[in-house]
């Protein structure tokens, strides 16, 4: 399931950001292109958040 909610929440926000940078660039919205960065991006945030360990940092007093 939370793997689902970043699949959500990420595509909604890559499609607003390339309807955003499209409109300041001057060029159309297109649906294809933040639904495959929405994608590779999701990819991104699962693989980052794999590697990042759960555990604390530890004691760093000296």
């Amino acid at each position: 399931m939370r793997l689902f909610w970043t699949f959500f929440w990420t595509f909604l926000l890559v499609q607003m950001a390339t309807y955003v940078m499209g409109s300041m660039q001057g060029i159309g919205y297109n649906f294809t292109t933040g639904a495959l960065l929405g994608v590779i991006v999701t990819v991104l945030v699962v693989v980052v958040a794999a590697l990042i360990p759960d555990e604390p940092a530890g004691d760093h007093h000296h």
